[in-house]
């Protein structure tokens, strides 16, 4: 029998493609031969990062790129203006790729694995007459919430468009965080245009998993039992890390800094802060500083992860002297090979922004959390971290909006000077790793799959 043939596409932000490509290196390993198709500015920013190509098993993963509809120097964290763009272009390109593969001399394209937030590309599959699976990259909740957008509007939680009446909190089920409305995923990003292009785009991107062959979901069921219970139809594969096949992780959009690595083995066990906050927080210089200041006088050692497009502006982003003052004991690199760094013994907690990718690399690595949310669903996963599980603490702002030096450290003290946190981080990285063991439900779900898959 010829090899089955998988096409996988991601939503274009970078929590979404390193899951996928996870799966699809994991799939790559059962002898399935994978296209990953990234948008063209995406798939030129990972191959740069891809300098050392043995991160991805080339035999198997052929990575392939369409246009987005945006012109090269738009602003692709407009997420609204992405997403029209996308919907308008992105359908008809996709289209022709897969018919130019299936007239091409090898194999035809057997399975369209979509990143969930994307439904036309389910849409196209169906129309294509091609078996499609809803891949979805975060939390089982945030796909059960959308998934509960009729209900929501039913019960007079929300408007037709997605708006709140008025502001309440409210519980999807028992166990499960408790939601503010001004919290929900689609409220988080962007103005009111944005956030009721998102919502109609959900709205149309259930319809679509729903019609899906599978809905997969990057999570454990004993992470996050009530949301899988409310919502069976989505399956945990989850947690999808390199470290499980023994691998790296592949898909970044900016080189990794390996160096910092040797740095952390110089490092006391449990002692180092590492701080990082994905690929879109946006700080203003204030809060930068306060930031700096505060892991100054902490007077433990930290490695921050500071992306070029971090704060607003771009010189002089640091008190005067600053980096001299915390070379001994500080390292500041561009971006981090994340998962290694979480799985080092010199790692005591991790400053994060909680995007899903995020807090699920530190759960399963037992390492506790100083939340500190900025967009989209990462304040579900913040209610997990804290309230669900107890693994982590928030952040309160002073009446400017601003969480002071002097919040960051007490936060600091409290999270490491209480052991409890360290053990329930502890026996919740028992629960993720034994999910993806041989027995375990994410396993089982995996092993089920590629049986149908190879049906």
């Amino acid at each position: 029998m010829s090899k089955q043939h998988i096409l996988a596409i991601p939503y274009p932000a970078q929590g979404h493609v390193i899951p996928l490509m996870e799966l699809s290196q994991c799939l790559a390993n059962h002898g399935f031969k994978v296209t990953f198709v990234n948008t063209e500015h995406n798939h030129k920013r990972v191959m740069n990062a891809l300098a050392d190509e043995s991160h991805i098993s080339r035999d198997h993963i052929h990575l392939v790129s369409i246009p987005d509809g945006l012109e090269p120097l738009e602003d692709r964290n407009e997420l609204g203006r992405l997403s029209e763009a996308m919907q308008r272009v992105m359908p008809g390109k996709l289209e022709e790729l897969i018919e130019k593969i299936n007239q091409g001399e090898g194999q035809k394209i057997t399975c369209v694995i979509a990143d969930q937030i994307s439904g036309w590309i389910l849409e196209v599959a169906e129309k294509m007459k091609i078996r499609r699976v809803a891949f979805y990259p975060a939390a089982a909740a945030v796909l059960a919430l959308k998934l509960s957008i009729p209900k929501l509007i039913h019960e007079g939680i929300i408007n037709n468009d997605g708006t709140a009446p008025k502001g309440q909190m409210f519980q999807l089920a028992p166990n499960m965080p408790i939601m503010k409305t001004e919290h929900l995923v689609w409220s988080c990003i962007g103005d009111l245009t944005t956030q009721k292009i998102i919502f109609q785009a959900m709205v149309r991107n259930n319809k679509a998993t729903l019609a899906a062959d599978w809905v997969l979901c990057n999570s454990a069921y004993d992470l996050e039992p009530a949301a899988f219970t409310l919502a069976p139809e989505i399956l945990p594969i989850g947690p999808l890390l390199a470290s499980n096949r023994l691998g790296n992780s592949a898909g970044c959009f900016w080189p990794q800094d390996f160096t910092c690595l040797n740095w952390l083995d110089q490092q006391p066990p449990c002692s180092v802060i590492y701080v990082a906050f994905g690929s879109f927080t946006v700080f203003d210089q204030t809060q930068f500083q306060e930031l700096a200041l505060a892991l100054e006088l902490s007077k433990r050692p930290f490695l921050w992860v500071v992306r070029p497009d971090t704060t607003e502006k771009t010189c002089n982003l640091y008190p005067e002297g600053y980096q001299d003052r915390v070379a001994s004991r500080g390292l500041i690199v561009g971006w981090a090979p994340q998962q290694k760094v979480l799985a080092h013994p010199s790692i005591a907690c991790f400053l994060s922004h909680c995007g899903w990718n995020s807090t699920i690399e530190g759960i399963s690595n037992g390492v506790p959390f100083l939340c500190w949310p900025y967009f989209a669903d990462q304040l579900l996963n913040e209610s997990y971290i804290c309230d669900v599980w107890k693994v982590g603490l928030k952040f309160n702002k002073n009446e400017s909006g601003i969480i002071t030096q002097g919040e960051l450290m007490y936060k600091l003290d409290q999270l490491l000077g209480d052991v409890g946190f360290k053990a329930r981080a502890s026996k919740l990285k028992e629960l993720a790793m034994t999910s993806v063991k041989e027995g375990g439900q994410s396993n089982k779900t995996f092993k089920n799959f590629i049986e149908w898959m190879k049906s």
